[in-house]
């Protein structure tokens, strides 16, 4: 106990050490917005709420205005403003009255580059829909579109619609003037079967449109916590982002929080950065964020990954897209068009997750836990470009069906437990001589298995390699440096080991940090020739297990002759 004590100790250390170098202003504060959201608490009267309001418009001659008519409840006022004009009003006094003055940050649509190219549902096939098809279809089940809107192109003819909502103009019809939206809605629940177009993931479900992006595409966290407040009050089952943007936002994690309450799935778009962490609002705990695949089944090269992505899902790439019918902006007229981006990827899981719902698992964790514990599993994802890995519509609808949750290990973690117990074990061998100090402990967690427990750490808008190199035992030191999934010969071998060998082994203290590093590193490296021998440079898996094992003999020969010599 004393010595894992020690070890948790020397984590926290490291953990603390990382973030203090890295931290910096992130995600979190780059998000743009030239208005501000004013929320007044519940427990004042609204007669003072509107003298507040009177004397704002007159004091900064502006109309202060509530969000939309929805806005009554939660007393959501919107003025415009900048940084400055937002730091001025926190200092004014006025966060007395006020649950919180947050940036109105606007959110953007995620697709990429958009040319009509290919009319193969490639995407379909690679998440097996059709052997989903035969056990759901998505029937009673409704998706909440919070995107530009949704209009009726021929090929959501026959999906049955539901009343939604335009926040951008405040109106009852939410149409589409963009193209992303229907697009969007098109991958949910495309009419399928009517001889026309092409199909939907879920296309018995029911779409509610609700717009919040205008048709350049941008929209504020009102109209989208508002939306979401909306589709969790007019019975959706199923919301889906396909948008995002930098900022944290109270009211809209309020809003997820409040939606997941009622019983709501939401999905969100990682975001198209080619960043290592997901976009806002998907990073959210209770958001189910997805990044995009192409259709070789690989990481999109646009994708947001890491630190916060859960699941991943066909978005396209330059070659391949998403088709799906839309109508075009210019034109307003219908076109079958392939779009690409993580918003594409978003609907792909939206709509499984409808099929999830129409089969009988109606809480939202569960249909959550069944799409990641049936998404196909990647090995060596290191980087998590997949998260819980790629989504597979037909093994979630036999997981809904038998209502069995897995609750298994993550591979790498037992992985990392093995190399720590191969290390130990060959110990015994040495265990006369090795003085077991705190110095040799630590050796041997960084040379076999590294902090892995801090790969569970989630921490957003720092840079990830500091992170990955405490998580990761020496011989990974390469990939993490290097961001890639190969490891380096040169990390991965004895000559580490040995200049610390050279080095340490004069002073009666620091020998033992160099001896339990090697033998830290035989472990490592005996496993890793029976389980990942991949190594960069190396042209076959023969070459790499015999680099590893020789490498693995030379670690345990170096500490024998070491220790004949002190």
């Amino acid at each position: 106990m004393k010595f894992l004590k020690r070890i948790g100790i020397i984590a926290l250390f490291f953990l603390g050490v990382s973030w203090a170098v890295c931290n910096f202003q992130g995600l979190a504060n780059k998000g743009e917005f030239d208005s501000i959201v004013l929320n007044f608490k519940q427990d004042i009267p609204i007669t003072e709420v509107e003298n507040k309001i009177s004397q704002l418009s007159q004091q900064y001659n502006q109309e202060i205005h509530l969000n939309s008519e929805f806005s009554n409840n939660e007393r959501v006022y919107i003025l415009e403003g900048n940084k400055q004009f937002l730091k001025q009003l926190k200092e004014s006094g006025l966060s007395e009255l006020t649950d919180y003055i947050e940036p109105n940050y606007q959110y953007h649509t995620l697709e990429a580059v958009n040319d009509p190219q290919y009319s193969e549902q490639w995407n379909l096939q690679n998440i097996n829909i059709e052997a989903a098809w035969r056990k759901a279809k998505g029937k009673g089940v409704t998706v909440a579109v919070i995107d530009t809107g949704v209009s009726r192109v021929p090929d959501l003819q026959k999906t049955e619609f539901v009343e939604g909502y335009d926040f951008v103009n405040d109106k009852k019809e939410a149409n589409d003037d963009h193209g992303h939206g229907t697009h969007v809605a098109g991958t949910v629940a495309q009419s399928t079967n009517n001889r026309y177009g092409v199909a939907g993931v879920a296309y018995q479900a029911k779409i509610m449109p609700l717009k919040v992006l205008s048709a350049a595409g941008f929209g504020t966290i009102s109209d989208i916590a508002e939306a979401i407040r909306f589709a969790a009050d007019h019975n959706a089952d199923i919301i889906n982002m396909s948008l995002g943007g930098g900022g944290a936002s109270q009211m809209m994690e309020d809003a997820i929080n409040y939606a997941h309450e009622k019983g709501v799935v939401i999905v969100a778009a990682a975001g198209n950065e080619g960043r290592s962490s997901a976009s806002y609002p998907s990073r959210y705990d209770k958001v189910i964020s997805v990044s995009a695949l192409n259709a070789n089944n690989e990481k999109a090269f646009y994708s947001n990954y890491g630190v916060g992505v859960d699941i991943s899902a066909p978005g396209g790439g330059q070659d391949k897209k998403i088709l799906q019918e839309t109508i075009d902006p210019n034109t307003g007229q219908a076109i079958l068009t392939g779009f690409m981006g993580t918003s594409m990827a978003s609907p792909h899981v939206a709509g499984v997750a409808a099929l999830i719902r129409s089969a009988g698992v109606k809480e939202p964790d569960k249909i959550r836990q069944i799409l990641e514990g049936s998404a196909k599993d990647i090995e060596n994802d290191k980087l998590n470009y997949y998260g819980s890995g790629q989504l597979d519509a037909e093994a979630a609808l036999k997981l809904a069906k038998k209502g069995q949750f897995p609750l298994g290990l993550d591979h790498d973690l037992l992985m990392k437990l093995l190399m720590l117990a191969v290390a130990y074990g060959f110990t015994v061998w040495f265990s006369q001589s090795i003085r077991f100090t705190d110095l040799f402990h630590l050796g041997m967690v960084l040379g076999s298995c590294g902090f892995f427990l801090l790969k569970l750490v989630e921490i957003f808008d720092v840079p990830q390699w500091p992170l990955r190199l405490v998580s990761s035992p020496l011989g990974e030191w390469g990939n993490a440096i290097q961001g890639s999934v190969d490891i380096n010969p040169i990390f991965a071998s004895v000559l580490i080991p040995f200049c610390l060998m050279a080095l340490l082994l004069g002073n009666s203290i620091a020998k033992w940090f160099a001896m339990g590093i090697t033998l830290g590193m035989a472990g490592f490296l005996t496993v890793t020739t029976f389980t990942s021998p991949g190594l960069w440079l190396f042209s076959s898996d023969l070459l790499s297990q015999i680099f590893l094992g020789v490498n693995a003999l030379l670690c345990l020969g170096l500490v024998s002759l070491s220790l004949k010599e002190s």
